[in-house]
């Protein structure tokens, strides 16, 4: 329920008032600390750049290696790679993959303008392709773009459904883990293997890099 907030002009959602109601008897400025401003039209800003990877599925060790090289022409040297691992969340790829799936995540130095990660999942759809017509299954590798900010995990994607957000050119977005007091945490849609925590020591380090190309200090966090 909305609660129109007398002498500002803006109506505020009730559980954020309760919010802001509770910051303001610690001493915060609680509409500040809420990042209300009202009165004020709300500035556009260009956002922070961020951290892109790729996660990699393939049945096969050099179709791994053989994609990573591919990924640096196109986005730029590979600063952080995660271990091989086999891939044994769900059986769901089988089909159109083969057995015995492997799982490999790759993070890129150059960082880029969230606005970017549509075209990157179209080029990345594009690769999958050139792989395919080598020969073997049907999908000989999947390669599934996402960046890391400094709060959230975001994949693109082909499908929509309740939690992703339309881009542009047939490509959706959400938000898969989001990252607070310290860990990353999930949502209710996330997958099964992002949600186990399995890969959460690199998605920490491709933060903790992203943090430290912005010029970014820890303070433990």
């Amino acid at each position: 329920m909305l609660v129109w907030r007398e002498g500002t002009g803006t109506a505020i959602p009730r559980r954020r008032l309760r919010q802001a109601s509770a910051r303001r008897r610690g001493g915060v400025d609680s509409f500040a600390a809420l990042g209300e401003n009202p009165g004020s039209v709300g500035a556009i800003s260009t956002p922070l750049p961020v951290k892109l990877f790729v996660g990699m599925l393939s049945g096969r060790h050099e179709l791994l290696s053989a994609a990573g090289e591919r990924l640096q022409r196109d986005y730029g040297r590979i600063d952080l790679a995660s271990e091989i691992r086999d891939f044994d969340f769900t059986d769901y790829y089988e089909k159109e993959m083969g057995g015995g799936l492997l799982r490999q995540f790759v993070a890129f130095q150059r960082l880029i303008d969230p606005g970017e990660l549509a075209a990157i999942k179209q080029a990345t759809n594009r690769m999958e392709g050139e792989f395919a017509a080598s020969g073997g299954p049907p999908r000989p590798i999947n390669l599934d773009p996402g960046y890391v900010s400094e709060s959230k995990l975001v994949l693109a994607s082909t499908k929509d459904y309740a939690h992703r957000i339309y881009l542009r050119d047939g490509i959706y977005a959400e938000v898969t883990l989001r990252y607070a007091g310290g860990r990353w945490l999930p949502h209710q849609h996330t997958f099964p293997d992002y949600a186990s925590g399995a890969y959460d020591a690199f998605f920490k380090q491709a933060r903790g890099a992203l943090r430290e190309q912005l010029g970014r200090k820890e303070h433990g966090r």
